[in-house]
């Protein structure tokens, strides 16, 4: 039986249509999951009930995160929010934490898995970022690679990948700036700007700022080793 993965997905409130780039359902499919977009619940037995289902969490990109999770008012420069997701997502996230089930935040996912944690963020890395940036929202197709990142090799991200340097592609204006107790940084770019972190006390849960679901069919990256490496520990391997 392959493994069955959950996924959050953003909503267009107007229209109230759940909105996921299909990329990331292609990317569980390839790496031997089964995935399943979650729905949002208000009630917490319900997503319990549904959650005692799955093998795995998926959070992948989205709208920015609300600011009050992590005691901040809005940044004038802060985006779309969505605080359904927000609040589905925390439920969700503090569940599989508990049951030390496997869990890969993607972009927007990486930062409120962080955020969720007790971790802080810039919910704008132009005007809040105290050094000099490079391009964090690159003017170019989704799948280029337009950022080297450092990896630490000892560090669960660095055995996936092998390899201390890559290029990744990059589509993001918030960033986590700082973790909870527990989790550690695996990845930066050479701004400093932290690309990835990962719990130090879980199987399996990991953060990559960048988006490894447009670079997983490119012949020599190794984004795919993290998404197999995601699903052999959904598997309990």
């Amino acid at each position: 039986m392959k493994p069955v993965i959950g996924l959050t997905a953003s909503m267009e409130v107007a229209g109230m249509e759940y909105k996921m780039n299909l990329r990331n359902v292609r990317a569980i499919e390839q790496a031997g999951g089964i995935p399943v977009i979650l729905p949002y619940y208000d009630d917490y037995q319900e997503i319990a009930a549904l959650l005692d289902k799955l093998d795995g969490l998926y959070l992948p990109g989205g709208y920015d995160i609300d600011p009050s999770l992590f005691q901040e008012e809005p940044h004038p420069h802060l985006g779309k929010i969505i605080p359904e997701r927000d609040r589905l997502e925390k439920e969700v996230i503090s569940y599989f934490l508990e049951k030390d089930k496997p869990i890969l935040g993607v972009c927007r996912g990486c930062q409120i898995l962080n955020v969720v944690t007790g971790g802080t963020m810039y919910q704008d890395l132009d005007s809040q970022y105290p050094d000099q940036l490079i391009q964090h929202t690159q003017k170019a197709a989704f799948h280029h690679r337009s950022h080297s990142i450092k990896i630490t090799p000892s560090t669960l991200l660095g055995k996936l990948v092998q390899t201390e340097k890559m290029m990744v592609n990059s589509y993001h204006h918030q960033a986590n700036r700082s973790l909870a107790e527990n989790f550690m940084v695996s990845a930066t770019a050479e701004d400093g700007v932290m690309e990835a972190f990962e719990s130090k006390i879980h199987r399996f849960v990991l953060g990559v700022q960048w988006h490894p679901e447009g670079l997983i069919n490119l012949s020599d990256d190794p984004s795919r080793n993290i998404y197999q490496g995601f699903i052999q520990a959904c598997k309990g391997k």
